[in-house]
């Protein structure tokens, strides 16, 4: 394992999209939407686990969710977490996480991905990482991991990438981004083949990535930068300065700050079963359906005439916990 390779996992979501499995305060990336014993949390803990030392894994996440964090990765040191007081989208996100893994290890490398995605070939997936890490360690490089899409879905912004004779490792330099084309559009790029699926895994060193934001996003690295940077190293002087700054960062993500903007930009073509899992609909095409194609995850389950469904229930033990955070959930939104 390389001790300057790192990776922050981002929890912070709401998970919408998932009600009333996921609530606000107990979202989907801290459940087992998958039905593997495991949440998305720890089950994305457990892959980067393989290719880096625990205390090379960082926790990205809401205030609001520190303590569920802790719950369920009670192997992550204290300091590796870290808590935004305020939703601001991901560029602020970023570059908070960089000025951390920056003041631990300034010549880090480091990989920014979602808590809640399923990745069927992880090998595959993981090979892709380190290759993807070994490039940026030795240029001046931002990443992207580029899913080889299999349809034309809407619901995905999509990587226009350059293919040439020097792409013999794979690695391509990036034309354009595409935010969430309709579908004609979505089809067309599909024929072409030279366009992948942006799943928002990101790969880049912390000195270009600082680079970057300093000179396309210098108001939220301004923002974020204490005049005593020995505040990285007092947990409680950091909460405290992210705090009282965080909040003041613009609404804006990565992509518009810092991707659209900069140069050198690349992206690395990655077959790998990936899955944002982010609606019902896509976790039906996820998990495994019985003889009746429908997915059930409990064992609490007497189904009559019933085909191609999800059925999820809290098991008995939880279920008074459920009903209780619904309540207070539809009490919060009406």
């Amino acid at each position: 394992m390389n001790k300057n390779f790192y990776v922050a996992i981002m929890a912070g979501g709401v998970g919408s999209r998932f009600w009333p499995a996921s609530l606000e305060n107990k979202p989907k990336q801290f459940l087992d939407i998958l039905g593997t014993g495991r949440t998305m949390l720890q089950l994305t803990f457990d892959r980067f686990k393989k290719i880096m030392p625990v205390e090379n894994i960082l926790i990205v996440t809401n205030d609001n969710y520190t303590e569920l964090v802790k719950e369920q990765l009670p192997e992550i040191l204290a300091d590796r977490i870290l808590s935004e007081p305020s939703r601001n989208n991901t560029a602020p996100s970023v570059a908070y996480t960089a000025l951390k893994i920056q003041s631990i290890n300034p010549q880090a490398v480091f990989v920014v991905a979602s808590s809640d995605h399923s990745i069927k070939k992880e090998d595959v997936f993981l090979e892709k990482i380190q290759q993807s890490l070994n490039f940026c360690a030795h240029h001046d490089a931002i990443m992207t991991l580029g899913i080889q899409p299999t349809n034309a879905n809407t619901g995905y912004g999509y990587i226009h990438f350059e293919h040439t004779d020097d792409n013999a490792d794979g690695i391509c330099k990036v034309k354009t981004f595409t935010e969430k084309p309709d579908k004609p559009t979505a089809q067309k790029f599909l024929d072409s083949k030279e366009y992948l699926w942006n799943a928002g895994i990101f790969i880049w060193s912390v000195a270009s990535l600082l680079k970057s934001f300093k000179q396309n996003a210098a108001e939220i690295l301004d923002t974020l930068t204490p005049e005593n940077l020995s505040v990285w190293k007092n947990i409680t002087e950091e909460k405290s300065f992210i705090k009282t700054n965080y909040p003041k960062t613009p609404n804006i993500s990565v992509d518009y700050a810092i991707l659209e903007k900069a140069k050198n930009v690349f992206t690395l073509p990655c077959d790998c079963g990936w899955s944002d899992v982010g609606t019902w609909n896509s976790l039906f095409d996820e998990v495994e359906k019985n003889a009746e194609n429908n997915v059930v995850q409990n064992n609490n389950s007497h189904l009559i005439n019933t085909h191609n469904c999800i059925v999820r229930a809290p098991e008995n033990n939880d279920r008074a916990g459920w009903l209780e955070r619904l309540g207070r959930e539809l009490a919060l939104h009406p």
